[in-house]
């Protein structure tokens, strides 16, 4: 049988709270690299600074709305939901990033292209340092695990690989029949095929310029017998300047991301000339790019060790990927990620529907990158990044310090009231206060693991008024309670009465505080972000607390003969208010009947 309204069994209510923070803990010691310490902002702990340098494939400056869109698209990646503190700012032609920590790579990586296209396999790839046989057959093997040693270790993509029997070799694309913007050279060294380099506007850097043209000319030739020569020349060890240059309607020659192993790959998609009449041709062409995913997440190698990214592709993308696989069974495609291949695996049948995966031995970090990196899309820029930069903090432990003897003070002088006016329900408003800063610190260590969450100045600041605002939840209940007393009733039958009717104000009050820290962080920037998630944060943990701990420890209280005191209780006060009151009420009424 429910008991009567207002009238709960706290010792259910208690387990409740204590079932949370017992799991709430048990994710904060399990989980993640075992430490219980919430991550620091870069105000308490510094961080790493790297500029990224934004360069165009002819060397001209980067117009502002491709610096700005290059900006938001940065920003979205290396700062998520806006609380992990990190900082994206323009400084001319240079974007200024600045995260917690000393994770130098991450920083760096946050200036990838991330454009990402999937590329036919031509011929057999080779060792970085090997010279490649120019009367090598441009028809392209299978590429399994009967490769010979020099090719990269084997991959797949479908089904798992035949026991037995060879699998059969389609004709890869004929370079030569396609329209060459480059005229081919055979005869001469590959360097003479580069054309001259126009005139250069002044505001262009020529020697940029030149580097992506002249890697154009010799790794995106037409030509066949470029591209072997290409291959020969290719050195891996080398920064590219076709980084997120490359043109996708060309072939392309170049290496894996570690630098081990030369490719030479299919243009993505048929000459623009050729479109129409090339429509069905998804045997040389996957015309699969970035633009075609729709989601992409990391996850745990279901084939072995480490980590992969699966891809969810759109509708259309996903059309194209099955055409691709079906007229490319038993060939290798590669998985070309700013212009170098992340993977090339064999595909072993046609995969229908709209995922796929990148495999490359990735760790959860770097696969975690990449996902995020291709979700929220590739820049309209290419970008070079200086050598990371260590900064001190800004504020340092000295201000964390000031900030928490400042929030230790407030809290202080809150107890203090409590005792001196509440009594036994002042104990039971610390208590509360406790465990509802306990709960706090756990969510802290784990939104630091799950979405990047930072602790800065800022947000030990909302922490601080949100110290007020659950405060004012135990006065609303506890002043009501008064009410009921001073109306002659006894503690025990006033608690469920008081909580009833002081509980939709406690949840109004909540949700207007809620409301305004929401709408503070949708409209806010930068470390105001964080102030307005952890008050918003913390509201919601204060309800969890009244009701799962402060209301259920008054009623326990009430219930026990010596808590129940008026004197040790804080009631008593009201109890000779209600009593005199009702007593002056009843004389004034005898005398007027007297009367």
């Amino acid at each position: 049988m429910a008991p009567p309204a207002g009238q709960i069994r706290p010792a259910k209510y208690l387990a409740s709270f204590v079932l949370i923070v017992v799991a709430l803990y048990a994710l904060v010691f399990l989980t993640g690299n075992g430490s219980a310490k919430p991550k620091l902002g870069i105000d308490l702990q510094g961080g790493t600074l790297v500029t990224l340098t934004a360069r165009q494939e002819d060397g001209a400056q980067p117009s502002e709305e491709a610096l700005n869109r290059a900006r938001d698209l940065i920003e979205v990646r290396v700062n998520g939901l806006g609380v992990s503190g990190a900082e994206v700012v323009r400084d001319g032609n240079n974007l200024v990033i600045t995260v917690p920590g000393a994770d130098s790579e991450g920083a760096k990586g946050l200036g990838q292209t991330a454009r990402l296209a999937f590329r036919k396999v031509i011929g057999q790839p080779v060792p970085a340092g090997a010279v490649p046989n120019p009367t090598q057959s441009s028809t392209p093997p299978s590429g399994d695990a009967s490769t010979p040693p020099s090719t990269p270790p084997s991959q797949s993509v479908g089904s798992p690989p035949p026991s037995s029997g060879a699998p059969q070799g389609r004709p890869a694309p004929n370079l030569a029949a396609q329209p060459s913007s480059t005229p081919p050279s055979s005869s001469t060294a590959p360097s003479s095929t580069a054309p001259s380099t126009p005139p250069a506007p002044s505001n262009v850097d020529p020697k940029v310029a030149k580097e992506i043209q002249e890697a154009k000319a010799l790794r995106q030739s037409t030509d066949p017998q470029v591209l072997q020569q290409a291959a020969l020349m290719l050195d891996c060890a080398k920064a590219d300047p076709l980084r997120g240059n490359d043109d996708l309607d060309k072939p392309l020659v170049t290496c894996d991301e570690k630098g081990e192993f030369k490719y030479t790959l299919a243009p993505v998609n048929p000459p623009k000339e050729d479109t129409e009449t090339k429509a069905d041709d998804y045997t040389n062409y996957s015309r699969l790019t970035g633009e075609d995913i729709s989601n992409a997440a990391a996850n745990a190698n279901p084939n072995g060790t480490g980590y992969v990214v699966n891809l969810d592709f759109k509708s259309d993308g996903g059309t194209k990927w099955g055409s691709f696989t079906a007229a490319n069974v038993q060939q290798a495609v590669a998985v070309v990620l700013d212009g170098e291949v992340m993977s090339a695996p064999t595909i072993q049948a046609a995969i229908s529907g709209g995922s796929t995966e990148i495999s490359g031995k990735f760790t959860l970090k770097e696969a975690t990158n990449l996902a995020n990196t291709l979700k929220y899309g590739a820049l309209p820029l290419s970008f070079d990044s200086s050598e990371a930069q260590t900064i001190s903090p800004t504020l340092g432990l000295q201000s964390l310090k000031a900030g928490l003897i400042a929030g230790g003070i407030g809290l202080a002088l809150v107890f203090v009231y409590c005792m001196f006016y509440y009594r036994l329900l002042g104990i039971l408003t610390i208590l509360s206060l406790v465990l509802s800063a306990v709960i706090i610190y756990a969510f802290l260590v784990l939104l630091g693991r799950v979405i990047g969450f930072t602790l800065d100045l800022a947000g030990i600041a909302g922490f601080i008024v949100a110290i007020g605002i659950t405060a004012d939840s135990f006065i609303v209940f506890f002043e009501r309670l008064k009410d009921e007393v001073r109306e002659g009733r006894s503690f025990r039958s006033a608690v469920p009465r008081a909580w009833v009717r002081s509980r939709r104000t406690i949840l109004s009050a909540d949700a207007v505080s809620f409301i305004a820290a929401a709408v503070l962080y949708v409209i806010a920037v930068g470390q105001v972000k964080g102030f307005a998630f952890t008050l918003g944060m913390s509201t919601v943990l204060d309800l969890v607390v009244v009701f799962l701990v402060t209301h259920p420890l008054v009623a326990l209280a009430s219930k026990s003969k010596f808590l129940s005191n008026s004197n040790l209780s804080g009631l008593g006060g009201a109890a000779r208010e209600g009593a005199a009151h009702r007593a002056t009420t009843t004389g004034k009424t005898t005398a007027v009947k007297e009367a």
